[in-house]
């Protein structure tokens, strides 16, 4: 939703409602990965959780697509909009998901979600090749602390992986997660202004939910759904918790807030996701490791720190 015009509380502060519906909606894409990891110990694949999280956001992409035509009478979506919808539902709902659960089958929930936090730096240096905008002084210090580290995080990690050839798979597929994403962020831009951020994100969403389920069907029996009940009840947590109440508490702090103030509140993000891997997947904490994500959360905060515009809620 637009960002230009935030409320705020009186005296000139930010809304505290807008800020708390910005940090539930951290925390809720911050517990994806964990819940996910967690779904992965029941013997399940990355394309059958995939699949069952989109089969049960779907319903709730659908009413939200009937609220946005319902609220005001959208402009009507020409032929050329709905191509665009369908490319980048498939581009940044699709394929950057996909890879991200593939990738998360090699890698801790706290190290995914590092990496994936690196997206505006991507869309930085996309955004300067692509569209010709400048890169600042500043972006070039972001750049440099932000993938310092994931240098430094990387390397314990390695240090610590009994298979280091998945664990650099892994991070392979999580980062190609996050540029997909960043070419589906630079591109998008311009289609979301003229469809709407709600109907766009909502029909990006179903679109991504018929690659998903037709994938599943074109690599697994049905039989493959006869899963432990925790798989449906984890999957149906990530849908709601992790998928459609995160995109929605964004989308209506940011406009509350403005895009500044949530890139701030939205960096304890990586921090939850570190101390909950760490409390129910046992992943390890250390120093450096500690010392990597502080590197990533600086670098990431000082780039995404920009004049307010229009933004996205984008399921994360």
């Amino acid at each position: 939703m637009a960002a230009a015009s935030p409320e705020a509380a009186p005296g000139g502060h930010p809304s505290l409602v807008g800020t708390v519906l910005v940090f539930l909606s951290a925390v809720g894409f911050s517990i994806k990965a964990v819940l996910i990891k967690i779904a992965y110990g029941h013997g399940v694949d990355a394309i059958t959780v995939f699949a069952l999280r989109m089969l049960f956001s779907a319903p709730f992409f659908l009413l939200m697509a009937w609220w946005a035509a319902r609220r005001a009478p959208p402009q009507p979506m020409t032929r050329r909009d709905w191509l665009h919808v369908v490319a980048m539902g498939f581009v940044g709902y699709y394929l950057a998901s996909l890879l991200d659960f593939l990738g998360l089958q090699y890698v801790s929930a706290s190290f995914e979600r590092l990496v994936l936090f690196l997206y505006p730096t991507i869309v930085v240096l996309l955004s300067a090749w692509l569209l010709g905008t400048p890169v600042r002084s500043r972006h070039g210090l972001a750049l440099l602390l932000s993938y310092a580290g994931i240098g430094l995080v990387f390397a314990g990690q390695w240090s610590r992986a009994e298979r280091a050839e998945h664990l650099a798979l892994g991070a392979g597929l999580v980062f190609a997660s996050a540029v997909v994403y960043s070419f589906y962020l630079v591109f998008s831009s311009r289609i979301v202004p003229r469809v709407g951020a709600m109907r766009f994100t909502a029909w990006a969403m179903l679109v991504s939910t018929v690659f998903a389920l037709a994938q599943f069907l074109f690599t697994h029996r049905l039989s493959a759904l006869a899963l432990p009940a925790p798989v449906y009840s984890l999957s149906l947590t990530l849908a709601v918790v992790a998928t459609v109440l995160p995109a929605l508490f964004l989308s209506e702090g940011l406009r509350r807030v403005g895009a500044n103030h949530a890139a701030l509140v939205g960096s304890v993000g990586p921090v939850v996701t570190l101390a909950l891997g760490a409390m129910f997947l046992g992943e390890h904490l250390d120093a450096p490791q500690l010392c990597g994500a502080a590197l990533v959360l600086a670098g990431v905060t000082l780039v995404s720190l920009r004049p307010a515009r229009a933004e996205e809620a984008s399921p994360r």
